[in-house]
């Protein structure tokens, strides 16, 4: 069961969709313990369609609304001049932490 299909269903379809796999994860943990389920993994894959379910009916309590978007030419965005950085010069950089004075100022001398 995948997210995309889900938001497409109305609110009493995911409340069934709900109750049914809360029913299937019950039945799942009686065949677990009782040593009749084979594949366990079960067990997980419905717990995370529960939570699916629950996460999409949650998005429409908080009205928020999650489309994939057409496919569309990616658009270029464009940034201020002054928030581009400009080059450094050799007297604008300081030395790193942990270097002494003497040592920076031999660099720069040679």
């Amino acid at each position: 069961m995948k997210v995309d299909e889900l938001r497409v269903l109305e609110v009493d379809e995911l409340d069934g969709r709900l109750k049914a796999a809360r029913r299937e994860l019950y039945e799942l943990r009686f065949k677990h313990a009782v040593g009749q389920l084979e594949n366990s993994s079960q067990i997980s894959k419905v717990r995370h369609d529960i939570a699916r379910i629950m996460m999409v009916r949650r998005e429409r309590d908080f009205g928020i609304v999650a489309q994939a978007l057409p496919d569309t030419e990616p658009v270029a965005i464009t940034v201020p001049a002054a928030a581009v950085p400009t080059a450094e010069t050799a007297d604008d950089v300081k030395p790193k932490r942990g270097r002494g004075k003497a040592k920076a100022k031999a660099e720069e001398g040679s």
